[in-house]
């Protein structure tokens, strides 16, 4: 929308048509690849690619093997990129026995920095693991925002899980990933919770996308905020079948779509809503690879994607 503008203040006389082409050439121009893994999820991340958000393709290849943490695993990769085309990169590095999480950070997706493991939960030595980091880029404050899963035994009261599976989310701030803000809780919704994504709709209006994991539930809710770190309100029911988990938001033209992994039907879904509040099942309008287990969408050039596919390609 903003390229939208600038061609109309630069164009005020531009014919209607000349104008629609422009616009669908920039459109044309966009696309999007969703982090991924495949299980065991010791080989690494891999990456799927989009020129629409709904028909997704695998690069096929590992673009970076994990290196830290005890398991030495890379499950669930999150990635933002920053304003500076950074691609920032977290993810699970074990599933269990770890008091953090694996980061790396690349310009291309080609080199990478080297691999550290952030140890958030070091000051909370009984934290039985850390899940599902999910990184966040806050264009108000300039600052990147990481949520994560953990659980405390006995911190928080529970339903009939058992009490090293009570998760609450926490997070951290960061604006350099060198200086970490103090970690602190970041939604105690009375329920165990895995998960969770934040996605922005507007100035003041956030909203929080996440699993509850409590029995029978295992389902995903939606909940709201004016600020990305809360207080989250009015928690919804939830839009899609138990055994579903790890969603992934995009915005594409007026709509947003949630992918999630309904993993007991061994099949990745997805649902459409312009508001949150009424959800529609879109599975049979958008196509998978097999095997592609929790990421996130980071929208990019579809140039980017090229230099992606020929560095990539297969003799």
């Amino acid at each position: 929308m903003r390229l939208k503008f600038l061609i109309f203040n630069r164009f005020p006389i531009i014919s209607g048509c000349a104008t629609l082409l422009i616009l669908l050439a920039s459109c044309n121009k966009k696309a999007y690849l969703f982090t991924s893994f495949h299980e065991p999820a010791d080989a690494g991340l891999r990456i799927l690619y989009s020129y629409d958000g709904k028909k997704w393709n695998d690069l096929d290849t590992v673009l970076l093997k994990p290196q830290v943490g005890k398991q030495k695993v890379m499950r669930d990769p999150s990635m933002t990129q920053g304003p500076d085309g950074t691609f920032h990169l977290v993810w699970t590095s074990s599933w269990g026995g770890d008091n953090g999480f694996g980061y790396a950070s690349s310009k291309d997706l080609i080199h990478w920095s080297e691999q550290r493991f952030l140890p958030v939960m070091q000051t909370e030595p009984t934290t039985v693991n850390v899940w599902a980091p999910e990184i966040f880029y806050d264009d108000v404050y300039k600052q990147y925002i990481i949520i994560w899963a953990s659980c405390i035994p006995g911190r928080f009261e529970r339903g009939i899980e058992n009490d090293s599976n009570n998760h609450r989310m926490y997070y951290t701030i960061t604006k350099d990933f060198e200086i970490f803000d103090k970690t602190q809780l970041f939604i105690d919704p009375g329920f165990s919770v895995i998960d969770a994504v934040i996605v922005k709709r507007a100035t003041k209006d956030y909203v929080l996308v996440l699993k509850d994991n409590t029995r029978p539930e295992r389902n995903i809710k939606v909940a709201f905020a004016a600020t990305p770190i809360g207080p989250w309100k009015n928690i919804s029911k939830p839009f899609t079948d138990n055994f579903t988990e790890g969603p992934s938001v995009v915005k594409l033209k007026n709509e947003w779509l949630i992918y999630f992994d309904s993993y007991r039907k061994k099949i990745y879904e997805a649902s459409a809503t312009k508001d949150f509040v009424q959800f529609e099942n879109v599975t049979a309008k958008v196509s998978m690879p097999v095997g592609h287990k929790h990421g996130t969408i980071v929208p990019v050039k579809r140039k980017f994607v090229k230099q992606l596919k020929r560095n990539f390609a297969k003799p």
